[in-house]
């Protein structure tokens, strides 16, 4: 699917598919064979450029091509409840357009951006800084989420003595993972783009303004506190594994024995019952109230029984 933007004094105006103009943002989710030949021959945009973010295990990087700019980072979203991923998301810079590419739709684009204040179409290296933003705070909102699903389970592990909660914990922590390596990766492309700023060739691709270097400069602060929370929040669920793992050992411990306590106490009556039982003579077989006297000496020993296991605090 292609969809075509440009701004106006109005606002944002969406264009149809071929029908192009300079300035225009193109947005390009899941595209076909035939989108990708056709953008590739109105832009004049190598194939590959195109189709390298739709490799859902392609990497943050760089690529330059006769004056046309290739950037690929990766772009957080939530799979399930307790699963999160990374998506490619390709950005490509030309002397009159910008053009997006990702595999699969995500909450970055379009009204992620187009929302922040001062989007242009026109302005590409803002625009492009507005998107490697907008993906640092996703990143930043997604880790709370785990922040907080974590601290959940926590709760619930304390008491639990199933593997749910520790298959929940495992899912965070492989998330956590992902989100690292991308941020990572995500990290060396914006030291990248530092470094092609400085370069006189690439100025004319890329064109900084004052206001475009505070936000640059935002953009990496972002992308530090997320890197520095993603390696906390990972070290922190590492050692809740170990640890609620010998908690679920040890409720389970607990509860074995309780029930091993709880047998012997029942037992006591019944081996007092099985000597009366015998076929041969006992005491007080022939009184009124041996029943009773048996039923007695039954309760006593189990009360006897009870009292030295929570003596020993066994029970």
């Amino acid at each position: 699917m292609i969809t075509v933007f440009k701004s106006e004094e109005r606002g944002i105006r969406q264009l149809d598919f071929p029908a192009l103009e300079p300035g225009c943002w193109i947005n390009v989710i899941a595209p076909k064979g035939d989108e990708v030949a056709a953008l590739s021959s109105l832009l004049n945009i190598p194939a590959d450029f195109i189709t390298t973010a739709l490799d859902p295990e392609e990497t943050s990087h760089i690529e330059s091509d006769d004056g046309i700019l290739l950037i690929v980072i990766n772009v957080g979203k939530s799979a399930t409840e307790y699963e999160f991923d990374t998506v490619p998301l390709g950005i490509i810079i030309t002397a009159h357009h910008i053009v997006t590419v990702s595999l699969e739709a995500n909450d970055i684009l379009p009204q992620g951006v187009v929302t922040m204040g001062g989007f242009s179409t026109f302005k590409r290296t803002r625009f492009l800084l507005q998107i490697l933003y907008k993906t640092a705070t996703a990143f930043l909102r997604y880790l709370n989420q785990i922040n907080r699903r974590s601290n959940q389970i926590e709760n619930n592990l304390r008491h639990a003595m199933k593997n749910e909660e520790l298959y929940q914990l495992f899912d965070l922590e492989k998330s956590l993972t992902y989100f690292s390596a991308a941020l990572r990766s995500n990290r060396v492309v914006i030291d990248r783009i530092m470094r092609l700023l400085q370069n006189p060739q690439m100025r004319e691709i890329i064109k900084m303004r004052e206001d475009d270097e505070d936000l640059l400069e935002d953009v990496q602060i972002e992308y530090n506190q997320a890197y520095e929370m993603v390696q906390m929040y990972s070290n922190v669920l590492s050692g809740m594994m170990d640890a609620f793992a010998s908690i679920i050992s040890n409720n389970l411990n607990i509860v074995m024995k309780f029930l091993a306590s709880v047998t012997i106490i029942i037992s006591v009556p019944t081996a007092v019952a099985s000597f009366w039982g015998m076929n041969v003579g006992v005491p007080w077989s022939d009184m009124p109230y041996g029943f009773l006297f048996v039923l007695l000496l039954a309760l006593a020993t189990s009360a006897l029984s009870t009292f030295w296991l929570w003596r020993k605090r066994m029970l």
